[in-house]
């Protein structure tokens, strides 16, 4: 464990407190038993450090691990957070619990065997505590971390600070607020940058090699993660490879079903599988109308890429009117369900529509329409219920 300790300590000494998401005031640090799952490079390891860090001096009370060290190839999680908690071991952050085979079971049992303990742990967003091969969907309290909003990449960018709204808000406000966050900054001059590279805040650490960086954990999500998860042929991992490569190309990707099994010679009820993994691991977003879930395999209205940063990564000719749908549905579905809608692009909570388009769209769409709204590119500043698209940028 020494070993271990040493190399915690060596992340514990680098890693910086300038740049701290919200969303660690978001996680209620007071619970026994914390998950936090989410997509590779949204920052799960780094939040937690930071949490470490501002509230733990380096001693036996607190330890940081991953499970992808050799370590553990050797040697039980189980009988480490014996030892760690027999010496005064008070909080255990455990990172990529995925890696780990029965990491479930080996959890419940430090969970119900050692009752003063603290245990954090992070996964890949495809965990699904409900499958796992023991209880924690009672006992963990599970977070799911997305990537940076727009609003948290000005945070960064600009040493501003823009507080998030709910939906609601923005709607009936969305003339004021843009109006004081123009009073600071440009908007439109940062959200180009942030569409192609500032979802993933790794883009901090060189911005050259961000999308390098990207192709590298795209591959790893399809080759490692996904693999895991299901039984995968190689040949098939080379399909959902185009898959995504011709879905970042779309305007946007309507799903023909049948055409696509042929194209990528993957069997229908397969790919019907193959899209629910690839949207668990944040690679996908399917749209569904309205009472027609994820879960029940139905056919989505449209497929999207999770964000348009994967967009500017997969495709160099990416649809404009794509990348900006991405990106509306990508920031207002992390806080609100999201449907197809038969009139307009989105159907938001039951009750708003949402028309996107450029600076240009006009409202003939959605004249006398209620609880519609258009959301224009390229405008700083709205009137009505006309509304500038980085504003969904806001909502967390």
């Amino acid at each position: 464990m020494q070993n271990l300790r040493q190399k915690f300590y060596e992340k514990y000494a680098l890693i910086q407190t300038d740049n701290i998401r919200g969303f660690i005031k978001t996680v209620d640090w007071s619970n026994r038993f914390i998950g936090i799952k989410g997509s590779r490079g949204v920052g799960k390891t780094t939040l937690i450090l930071q949490y470490i860090k501002l509230n733990f001096k380096p001693n036996d009370s607190v330890l940081y691990i991953s499970l992808d060290n050799l370590y553990f190839f050797e040697n039980k999680l189980y009988d480490l957070a014996n030892d760690f908690y027999k010496k005064g071991g008070e909080f255990l952050a455990i990172d990529e619990v995925h890696r780990y085979p029965n990491w479930a079971i080996e959890l419940k049992n430090i969970y119900d065997d050692f009752p003063e303990l603290r245990i954090v742990f992070t996964g890949s967003s495809l965990l699904h505590l409900s499958k796992a091969k023991a209880d924690l969907s009672r006992r963990a309290v599970m977070y799911n971390m997305p990537g940076l909003s727009f609003r948290e990449y000005l945070n960064f960018e600009t040493n501003y600070y823009f507080e998030a709204f709910k939906l609601e808000g923005l709607l009936e406000n969305h003339i004021d607020i843009s109006i004081k966050v123009k009073q600071k900054i440009k908007p439109l001059q940062y959200f180009k940058d942030y569409l192609n590279y500032g979802y993933y805040p790794f883009y901090l650490e060189n911005k050259e090699s961000f999308h390098q960086k990207l192709s590298e954990i795209i591959l790893t999500i399809l080759e490692v993660d996904i693999t895991q998860y299901a039984l995968i042929q190689t040949s098939n991992i080379q399909a959902l490879k185009k898959m995504l490569s011709v879905i970042s190309k779309s305007v946007p990707f309507k799903p023909n079903m049948n055409t696509l099994s042929k194209v990528t010679g993957i069997s229908l009820n397969t790919m019907k599988l193959y899209l629910k993994l690839l949207t668990d691991a944040e690679l996908l977003q399917l749209l569904y109308v309205e009472n027609k879930g994820i879960n029940s395999l139905n056919k989505p209205e449209k497929v999207y890429l999770n964000n348009p940063n994967l967009m500017y990564n997969l495709s160099l000719d990416s649809n404009i009117g794509n990348i900006r749908e991405t990106f509306f549905f990508n920031q207002i579905s992390a806080k609100n369900k999201v449907n197809a809608s038969k009139i307009t692009d989105f159907y938001v909570n039951e009750y708003y529509l949402f028309e996107i388009g450029g600076k240009n769209k006009t409202q003939n769409q959605i004249k006398d329409v209620s609880n519609s709204y258009l959301v224009k590119d390229d405008i700083e500043i709205g009137s009505n219920n006309i509304i500038p698209l980085w504003m969904f940028g806001f909502l967390y």
